[in-house]
């Protein structure tokens, strides 16, 4: 049964991505960009980590996290003796922005609804943000110094695209999330505090799934 959802999922993903290609979603940051950097990891994973946008190396590679960042983030997976085929590894951002420039309002709002459909394909039971400005779209108040390693349950609007257009935007009821705001590991690279509070917020990864299990 896992095997079949899991492909199920894998092939419910697959057309997303190439709907999002066909889309003309942010043509500017598509026109500069070598390729759509989508997605990987398991379609069935109970952990679903959202970074901002791709860099230099997600871009050739067309993978999300495979610089020094990601490779931080496997070693944080190894501590809670998890792989990179365990979870689920995005963007809400798919395009790299040029000279890795933070991505702007509108970029995150056009890919939303697409962010919002992988989410509900997928099903995760922790979404793991990180970094303030993935934070930041679905906890708006987020101050991630203060908020860091500490999970909420929300509920978000859904959005729909209407006929493909990014403008026609609107509501299709609500969806409930358990979001964990971590520090971005690019942000941690250089700053020992830094990297060790996000290794500390990494270890109650585990328990914090074992807790929404027996809910």
């Amino acid at each position: 049964m896992v095997n079949d959802q899991s492909h199920d999922n894998q092939q419910k993903l697959d057309e997303l991505k190439a709907r999002i290609e066909a889309s003309g979603v942010t043509p500017d940051l598509a026109a500069g960009a070598t390729q759509l950097v989508f997605g990987e990891g398991n379609p069935d994973a109970e952990l679903l980590f959202i970074g901002e946008a791709p860099g230099k190396n997600e871009d050739l590679r067309g993978e999300p996290f495979v610089g020094a960042a990601g490779k931080f983030l496997n070693e944080m997976l190894a501590s809670i003796g998890l792989e990179r085929i365990d979870i689920y590894i995005t963007n809400i951002v798919k395009y790299r922005p040029p000279n890795n420039r933070d991505p702007l309002p509108e970029e995150k709002k056009a890919f939303l609804p697409y962010l919002q459909e992988q989410l509900e394909i997928i099903k995760p039971k922790i979404v793991v943000t990180l970094g303030r400005h993935s934070g930041g779209c679905f906890l708006p108040e987020l101050r991630i110094s203060q908020d860091h390693g500490k999970p909420k349950r929300i509920r978000v609007k859904r959005y729909e695209l209407r006929n493909k257009s990014e403008s026609e935007q609107q509501s299709g009821g609500t969806m409930e999330l358990v979001i964990l705001p971590l520090y971005h590991p690019a942000a941690a690279l250089y700053n020992g505090g830094m990297r060790e509070t996000l290794m500390e917020d990494f270890m109650q990864i585990p328990a914090i799934l074992e807790k929404l299990k027996e809910a």
